[in-house]
């Protein structure tokens, strides 16, 4: 069974070093056999959410943006890659305010008790985590990880792998480190591997 997996870019940067990981990430996925989608959030048109718990009895937003076309390939997909930079000790502005319009999931599960997935699909359901940071200090990913476990448990995606790249700063261009693209590229063969045996 061909297995679907989602690539989010949470940098603003479409061809920086966190892009270069992603690409690499999603041709492993690819190449094990799964159809791959990149969503790069900077290019979307949406609004943060507004607390207006339209979400709490309906499966969708009262906001007309375009996560309305993300809830459904959310709800398609097999798994996820996610691919950020560490900003400020966390996540970037935009990535963490996607990630806060997913309260039309937690509605689902956690308020109606009617998860959009079955218990075969959670299972099935996988992500890889590739976060870089400029700094190499010994707590600047806690934050990141903080916020993104929180989302895949919302979205019921069990974090599978992870690449946690510091000191970004001083490594510069990520071509010139061609054992980290391939790292990226191990793993996300690995974890299309897992819908694809």
């Amino acid at each position: 069974m061909t297995g679907k997996i989602i690539g989010i870019l949470g940098s603003p940067l479409p061809k920086g070093n966190t892009a270069l990981l992603l690409d690499r990430a999603l041709k492993g996925a690819e190449d094990a056999g799964c159809t791959v989608e990149k969503i790069v959030v900077a290019n979307l048109d949406f609004q943060p959410c507004m607390e207006m718990m339209f979400c709490k009895e309906h499966e969708t937003c009262i906001l007309d943006d375009d996560m309305q076309a993300m809830y459904q390939k959310f709800r398609e997909m097999d798994s996820l890659i996610i691919a950020t930079p560490v900003m400020t000790m966390g996540v970037p502005g935009k990535l963490k305010s996607f990630f806060d319009r997913f309260q039309v999931f937690f509605m689902a599960k956690y308020v109606r008790k009617q998860s959009f997935f079955t218990a075969e699909q959670r299972a099935r359901r996988k992500a890889f985590v590739i976060c870089i940071s400029g700094m190499d200090i010994p707590e600047v990913f806690v934050g990141a990880k903080l916020t993104i476990s929180a989302f895949l448990t919302i979205i019921d995606c069990k974090l599978r792998d992870e690449l946690l790249i510091s000191g970004m700063d001083t490594k510069g261009d990520l071509r010139t480190q061609p054992d980290l693209l391939e790292a990226a590229y191990a793993k996300g063969f690995a974890l299309g591997k897992t819908l694809n045996p």
